[in-house]
């Protein structure tokens, strides 16, 4: 199987060779294992160097292997270029197959993705993932929980523990206004590359950022809610009864403050 010069999309490489139709089925077949998804513009990827150490991190701590940065950059440059693209969504996944010793890498090349940009509703689901700070494929439950949010007329399900505490959305992290500093819950969720980002950028934005508990019984507190991931940012209109204002300025702030981010070329 030859790299074509623009293939078509969806794309797939192993270790920096276009996709077998036995590596995939090895793939679906073993889905232990990690990735990280990020928005390519240009060749170049905001918090590129939190994907790197999330995969790093996450393959230590599964395979107890490293996973090298800049053999991940090389990776999906190639990737990038077989699929014949410098504007994509890329997920970089991380296996090790059984009888092997060294980490295969699986890079998937895509169209540009984005979030909707329109006022969310979130439907609290009682979830919490395993080792929730790994991201992973093969997420029953969130994929569940999101389902049924859907059902109920939602846009997706907010992952909450026993106790009430907020963690995150089933494929986001969400982030409270409360009119002083942007609050994120202080509890077992994944670290997002592009809350990462914002952390990084708001103090230069002239926003404060810090980490609390959130629980559903004190959302009252806050005046607004947002989501974030890979894909963007968009407003929470709602989390069960509770309506929030959508801050149209404080959107249009924080998206500054993201964009104002470099982006690193891979």
């Amino acid at each position: 199987m030859t790299t074509p010069a623009a293939a078509a999309l969806p794309y797939a490489e192993f270790d920096g060779r276009p996709a077998t139709e036995d590596d995939l089925r090895r793939a679906l077949f073993f889905n232990y294992g990690h990735f990280t998804a990020m928005q390519v513009r240009d060749g170049r990827v905001r918090g590129l160097d939190l994907h790197l150490a999330r995969l790093d991190s996450a393959n230590r701590e599964l395979f107890e292997l490293p996973l090298d940065g800049a053999l991940v950059r090389q990776l999906v440059r190639h990737a990038l270029e077989g699929a014949g693209t410098a504007d994509a969504s890329v997920r970089v996944h991380a296996y090790l197959p059984p009888d092997t010793a060294t980490t295969t890498v699986m890079v998937t090349v895509r169209g540009p993705g984005g979030m909707p940009s329109g006022p969310r509703s979130l439907m609290s689901v009682p979830f919490a993932r395993t080792a929730p700070h790994l991201k992973r494929p093969g997420e029953f439950g969130q994929t569940y929980y999101a389902n049924l949010a859907r059902r109920a007329g939602f846009d997706d399900a907010l992952l909450t523990l026993p106790d009430g505490s907020v963690t995150e959305g089933a494929i986001t992290n969400i982030g409270f206004w409360d009119g002083t500093a942007i609050v994120w819950p202080e509890a077992p969720a994944l670290a997002g590359v592009a809350m990462g980002v914002l952390e990084r950028q708001l103090p230069g934005a002239g926003l404060e950022s810090a980490r609390r508990a959130v629980t559903l019984d004190g959302l009252g507190a806050f005046r607004s809610a947002f989501l974030t991931n890979s894909l963007g940012m968009a407003p929470v209109a709602r989390i069960d009864d509770t309506v929030f204002t959508v801050d149209d300025e404080l959107m249009k702030r924080l998206a500054a403050a993201y964009e104002a981010a470099p982006g690193e070329e891979v």
